[in-house]
């Protein structure tokens, strides 16, 4: 890459930079978050969902984070934390990143939550209510009538959610299983969520937005006198859920072209895994 096409946009950098202080306004401690979605933002996008994995670049930059997450903060100093937060459900998010221990991990949307910890993944149970239940068999089938007779075209079962995938489809193909899948979620009254060539049909509600709000929460939870900070980096258009509910302090950041509510982009995920080693100075220094 040339000196004029760096890496990280100089307003990119700046914000980053910004955000690994403290505002005036802000209490004596604050808690950072470090958010991160995984397909498109730190593993490219591929045809073979299990065969996504983080650039070299990304991964040593989550892995950096991490391990600065894991430092003991003093009695009145910040802490940093670190987020996965996907539309993969929890198993897979964990097989596919390797999150370091003490990741927090947001699977299928927010539906699932976990932590890593040195002996796996340590999960909040999702229970479905019997309704649910008979819902989601209800959207499987109605999705795999979608798909049938339209080749390249899939249906991926998740705990709380059916997902239709067209990557592999051709155009016209794509549109009609995509209009099927709506019909089939306004039939059943739920949600159908658009992102980058899949529909994904919840049978609970919840978003990437619902989600880092809940994570926020959760640091701030017990404690008056500390302040999240959330940073969410993510490329698809369920992401921009989460940047809608990030504030003036917050730093949002989208990875690849689309329009967006990110106050910042970047180009790709060795872009971001830059932007990340240049926060983690920041906090290391």
């Amino acid at each position: 890459m040339s000196d004029a096409e760096p890496a990280v946009p100089p307003s990119a950098l700046a914000a980053a930079l910004r955000f690994a202080g403290r505002p005036d306004h802000v209490p004596a401690r604050c808690a950072r978050l470090v958010a991160l979605d995984f397909d498109g933002t730190l593993a490219p996008l591929v045809d073979d969902p299990s065969a996504s994995t983080m650039t070299p670049a990304a991964r040593a930059a989550v892995d950096r984070l991490a391990s600065l997450a894991a430092r003991p903060a003093p009695p009145d100093g910040d802490e940093l934390r670190l987020a996965l937060v996907s539309g993969r459900n929890l198993t897979d998010l964990a097989a596919r990143s390797g999150a370091p221990a003490g990741t927090y991990l947001v699977g299928s949307h927010g539906a699932e939550t976990g932590r890593v910890t040195v002996h796996g993944v340590d999960a909040v149970p999702l229970r479905l209510t019997d309704a649910q239940v008979d819902a989601l068999e209800r959207l499987r089938e109605g999705l795999q009538d979608a798909v049938d007779g339209r080749r390249g075209a899939w249906v991926q079962d998740k705990p709380s959610a059916a997902v239709l995938h067209t990557r592999l489809c051709g155009a016209d193909d794509a549109r009609a299983a995509a209009a099927d899948a709506d019909a089939v979620a306004a039939r059943l009254g739920l949600h159908a969520m658009h992102g980058k060539d899949v529909v994904e049909i919840a049978v609970v509600a919840t978003s990437k937005g619902i989600a880092v709000e809940r994570l926020r929460e959760e640091l701030e939870e017990g404690d008056d006198r500390l302040r999240a900070l959330v940073l969410y980096a993510g490329d698809d258009t369920t992401d921009e859920a989460a940047f809608e509910v990030l504030g003036p302090d917050d730093l949002g950041v989208k990875v690849g072209p689309g329009s967006t509510l990110a106050t910042e982009r970047v180009a790709d995920a060795d872009a971001l895994a830059d932007l990340l080693e240049r926060l983690a100075d920041a906090l290391d220094g």
